[in-house]
């Protein structure tokens, strides 16, 4: 399978079912606590991942939250392990709840990490504006993105994340050599923990990506899947050309296409057989030209108030005259 991008021909990698050095695309069919034992250590630059949220999806059997955290823990074990020394653990995550009382996931799993000798870069928020709607308390419209490091020297290509400088003529100030001479980068500016990535300004902790839902160009049957935009972000910061990206939980797929769709090699966790052909299907899709998918930094669309569905309903406005009587 041959894709054309931009005049660059692409084959498509040979999808390997066990682990080798030498492969660039990795498929491991089972549980990823026993599955990842065949990587070895300190050999994956970035492990990106959103792990069950124990909410009764279809792949999952929703137990008490105790009982989950201790399931999951072979599995951090083994992540830990296959991270690199100079690698980056992406962990996204959303809240359990339980009648209506909310268990952040992230507090939960933070101090597991911790006692595994991780240490937090980043605690991201991604908002997106769609979700299930709550009667008893605040519709959700985010989930949290923990990035930790193993060790204090690893891989962060901010040259390849940098925004434009909001004042890019601004000078210093104070005397001395550099008076009068531009105080900012010439690439840009640090976008911080802040980021309004659907605006091309990585500037908030705030991540502002459409959740994959209905109309969305990703959606497949995968009840629970992120978009490919969102591991992208973590790519380009976090990996270089050619290094090992790997999701435990690959589900459909999206991290997997993300780093192969940006140069670099992929090792995909999933115990469901039909993910696993999911993914499968998804890659061809794309090294065929088929795939669709949100390009990054796509701005996210805003109605402009003449479509049928964003405007006040009739009914509504009449109900609001009576209620003003």
């Amino acid at each position: 399978m041959i894709n054309s991008h931009n005049n660059v021909f692409f084959k498509s990698p040979e999808i390997s079912d066990v682990f080798s050095d030498k492969s660039e695309l990795v498929m491991l069919e089972g549980d990823s606590s026993q599955t990842l034992k065949s990587i070895p250590d300190n050999s994956m630059r970035l492990i990106i991942t959103s792990p069950p949220y124990n909410i009764g999806k279809s792949y999952e059997k929703e137990i008490n939250l105790p009982e989950y955290m201790d399931n999951i823990l072979p599995t951090l074990d083994e992540i830990v392990r296959v991270l690199a020394n100079d690698g980056s653990l992406c962990w996204q995550v959303g809240n359990y709840v339980n009648q209506s009382e909310v268990f952040p996931l992230d507090i939960f799993y933070y101090p597991y990490f911790k006692e595994r000798g991780l240490k937090l870069r980043n605690r991201i928020v991604w908002h997106f504006e769609h979700g299930l709607h709550a009667s008893k308390r605040f519709s959700g419209r985010y989930e949290v993105l923990l990035w930790f490091t193993k060790t204090d020297d690893y891989v962060f290509n901010l040259d390849d994340v940098r925004v434009p400088s909001k004042y890019p003529g601004k000078t210093n100030y104070k005397p001395g050599d550099k008076y009068g001479k531009p105080s900012g980068n010439p690439l840009g500016k640090n976008p911080s923990d802040i980021w309004r990535l659907m605006q091309q300004e990585w500037e908030t902790a705030l991540w502002n990506i459409p959740n994959v839902k209905a109309n969305h160009p990703e959606k497949t049957i995968h009840p629970c899947q992120f978009p490919i935009e969102l591991v992208e972000r973590c790519i380009f910061a976090l990996t270089n050309q050619g290094d090992w990206v790997l999701d435990p939980y690959s589900g459909s797929g999206s991290a997997i296409l993300a780093a192969l769709k940006n140069g670099r090699k992929a090792i995909g966790c999933e115990k469901e057989h039909q993910y696993v052909a999911l993914t499968k299907k998804r890659i061809e899709d794309f090294y065929n030209g088929h795939l669709g998918y949100r390009p990054l930094g796509k701005p996210v669309y805003q109605p402009t108030g003449r479509e049928k569905v964003s405007q006040i309903p009739i009914e509504w406005q009449i109900d609001k005259r009576q209620a003003k009587k």
